[in-house]
């Protein structure tokens, strides 16, 4: 009797400590195989099961989520080619990121990139696991990379500067990944890389971009179903952090990314709305900063 006490007191203890850890993302993920459609589904099928597992059921910090917490992203894998032959891969990750605003069922996109060098080995009953002391497999380095990619830009948009710790992890990574041989990792190399982005993110001189992570979200979306004019008032104030993180660092890809995947919201939230002068200073900082979305810039001068 005493032994079946003290086993079900254990399994209790362990079934706490699990829920403590819950995971935090909640990951969809889809493999597009449409230019290797001659090869049988079997490797993609598993690969997309790996992927989905390894993402969704690990925790990755010691963050404590409910499941209507978890941070809904996607994860789209398009494979360029496939060798049955030494079950190698190469294609391109779109990463993106939502988040929900406060007071309306609104949900916002707070990361949408392509990381277009994502090359990796896969067989169909390899199992993906995750060793940080010692980072010896590329699929699995790109997407711990882009885990705590996205959970720090999550944090980042609760409180100020919150995501710091994560995004430190995801720098690491690349630190380590890099002598793998595989591109994305290295320094210099290209301006929108892994390396690149998180480097670039964490650099002093783009803190303003990171505040306007806080100011954004919290300040603004948030608070815009309760106080319309005082929430826009916020995003406007965050897109001039925008520019001066533009003027900081002018090679950063960093401000042009965002105001790709911002830019149907930002024109939602000032075409016609609040008062020309303010209407006229977005303008000006957006096409400054993106003048290929100029067509729809145009539109928040209406």
């Amino acid at each position: 009797m005493k032994t079946f006490r003290f086993i079900f007191i254990l399994f209790l203890t362990l079934t706490s400590i699990t829920s403590a850890k819950a995971q935090e993302l909640n990951a969809k993920v889809m493999i597009n195989r449409q230019q290797v459609s001659n090869t049988k589904s079997d490797v993609f099928d598993a690969l997309e099961k790996a992927i989905s597992r390894f993402l969704n059921e690990r925790a990755w910090t010691q963050l404590k989520f409910r499941e209507n917490e978890k941070i809904q992203c996607s994860f789209n894998l398009t494979v360029n080619t496939y060798s049955e032959t030494d079950n190698s891969f190469t294609g391109s990750l779109l990463v993106a990121c939502n988040r929900p605003v406060w007071g309306s069922n609104y949900t916002t996109t707070i990361w949408n990139s392509n990381d277009k060098n994502c090359d990796f080995t896969f067989q169909s009953f390899d199992q993906l696991e995750w060793h940080p002391e010692q980072i010896d497999n590329n699929l699995t380095a790109v997407l711990a990379f882009w885990a705590y990619f996205l959970i720090g830009m999550d944090q980042e948009s609760m409180s100020p500067l919150g995501g710091t710790a994560y995004l430190r992890n995801a720098l690491e990574i690349c630190n380590q990944a890099d002598g793998l041989g595989f591109k994305g990792w290295s320094a210099f190399n290209d301006a929108s890389n892994r390396f690149a982005i998180v480097n670039d993110y964490l650099d002093g001189a783009m803190e303003p971009f990171r505040q306007l992570q806080y100011t954004y979200y919290r300040g603004g979306l948030d608070k815009m179903s309760e106080d319309t004019e005082s929430g826009r008032k916020s995003i406007i104030e965050a897109l001039e952090m925008l520019k001066q993180s533009k003027g900081n660092k002018s090679l950063s890809q960093l401000p042009q990314i965002f105001t790709d995947f911002k830019r149907d919201e930002i024109v939602s939230i000032f075409s016609g709305q609040g008062t020309s002068q303010d209407r006229e200073k977005i303008y000006d900082i957006l096409f400054n900063i993106n003048p290929s979305q100029n067509s729809y810039w145009e539109k928040i001068k209406q």
